[in-house]
């Protein structure tokens, strides 16, 4: 007799059913024991050269940039004696004559040996008027050479004494004599900082210490790590709808139509991203292809503004990723039997029911994989917002470069490259937890 229960169970369940048992039937665990426990040494003698290679040009170099972000020996290299000076001063009032003497000593062998300028630079970006400060410094301790009628202004300085010094710099200017303009180069003289981790998190840290957030106008970069996500993530979910069914159409297709649609998809994949980039930007303008288009048949009054906007960034990102979704979700579709599908529909199920219960979930490591690859590739664009966007469009890759090529201000650039990457794998990791819970993972275990 037939079990009621079981005849009431929609085909779509059944043919569910048949699909899981045979997955887990494709993947048992001894079969992944006895793949794991092959040549493991001949294996790694495979994969060397490429690991030597990834080793030597690709983490070594990352690793060192990365190292920039708490690493800055500048302000050490070139106030060695200050440093050694102000290495027993607790940070409360002034520090003893000798850090004077140090620092006076300090300033004009750091300007002889070139390194005065750079060093400057660094402290002015933790109390703005440090530059301004030890230039001004270095002019007066030449003129004090000059009019003791000394040729050497770098011997000079040292000789002087400490208690004379010290008054010779507060007199000439008061900030020698503030506590704060001492505790921002007891800082910076020690080359282990997190002065750029904390401003790349909009915080900075204070003379006496404390670690404070920055101004509203100055804490910028956790507003553009948010609209770099935001982006990347509005960028995926296009590409997905767009890529999925794309890819369902290419696999119903007969071989011979397939391999054509298939390399019509590549053939942009293989075109450099500068070419086109450049076609959108003949295309997008307000006197451009789209606009005229849209405006002959009638569908717009007025022409839109589409290009210098982020329309215009996510129309091109979006045309340059949606490869990365359509190649694994074509691979992941060409391996499921339609037979499963055609099961379904036999015992009773609708079409779309048939679909979306049993060919959909299938499909669901092709997505995964797709959307994680372009989310990923987009979070580091750079190029497509840079020529395309306009200035609340920049993506966070935006000011890595500019921080590179532009004011060389490498500490800070690797800090948004750290922050860039923490977050990328905090959401990797997030994804692989939601993953690890999904209902196929726990058939095939």
């Amino acid at each position: 007799m037939t079990n009621p229960s079981s005849s009431a169970r929609p085909g779509a369940s059944l043919a569910l059913d048949t699909v899981r048992a045979q997955g887990a039937k494709r993947s048992p665990p001894l079969l992944r024991v006895r793949r794991s426990s092959g040549d493991v040494r001949g294996a790694l003698l495979l994969i060397a050269p490429l690991a030597a290679f990834m080793l030597v040009f690709f983490l070594v170099p990352v690793v060192m940039l990365m190292s920039r972000a708490v690493w800055d020996p500048v302000v050490t290299i070139a106030f060695p004696q200050t440093a050694q000076a102000l290495g027993s001063w607790n940070g409360e009032g002034l520090p003893r004559p000798d850090a004077f003497s140090a620092a006076a000593a300090d300033i004009v062998a750091a300007d002889l040996a070139g390194t005065l300028g750079e060093a400057a630079a660094r402290l002015n970006q933790d109390m703005p008027g440090m530059r301004q400060l030890l230039l001004r410094t270095r002019s007066h301790l030449d003129g004090a050479a000059d009019d003791d009628g000394t040729p050497g202004a770098d011997d000079k300085a040292r000789q002087r004494d400490e208690q004379a010094v010290e008054t010779e710099l507060v007199a000439f200017d008061g900030r020698w004599g503030d506590a704060a303009t001492w505790q921002v180069l007891a800082n910076d003289v020690q080359p282990l900082t997190l002065v750029y981790l904390l401003r790349a998190l909009d915080h900075e840290r204070t003379p006496d210490g404390a670690i404070v957030p920055l101004p509203r106008d100055e804490g910028v970069y956790l507003s553009i790590l948010g609209r770099t996500f935001w982006i990347s993530a509005v960028v995926t979910v296009l590409v997905t709808l767009l890529g999925y069914p794309l890819s369902y159409w290419l696999t119903q297709l007969p071989k011979r139509r397939q391999r054509a649609v298939l390399m019509a998809v590549l053939i942009p994949f293989w075109t450099s991203i500068l070419v086109r980039i450049a076609a959108w930007m003949v295309v997008l303008p307000r006197a451009g292809l789209v606009n005229r288009l849209a405006t002959s048949l009638h569908l717009i009054g007025t022409p839109l503004e589409l290009l210098y906007d982020r329309t215009g960034v996510i129309i091109s990102m979006v045309h340059i990723l949606i490869p990365f979704m359509v190649l694994p979700l074509f691979a992941v579709m060409s391996g499921i039997p339609s037979s499963y599908q055609r099961a379904a529909i036999s015992l009773g199920s609708h079409p779309f029911e048939a679909f979306w219960r049993v060919y959909a979930p299938q499909t669901a490591p092709g997505v995964a994989a797709g959307a994680l690859l372009v989310f990923i590739s987009a979070l580091g664009y750079y190029v497509a917002p840079a020529l395309l966007g306009g200035a609340g469009d920049q993506m966070l890759s935006y000011y890595i470069a500019y921080y590179t090529n532009t004011t060389i201000n490498w500490g800070l650039a690797a800090a948004l490259s750290v922050l860039l990457l923490a977050a990328t794998a905090l959401l990797f990791m997030v994804y692989r937890m939601v993953a690890a819970r999904r209902p196929v993972a726990s058939v095939e275990a």
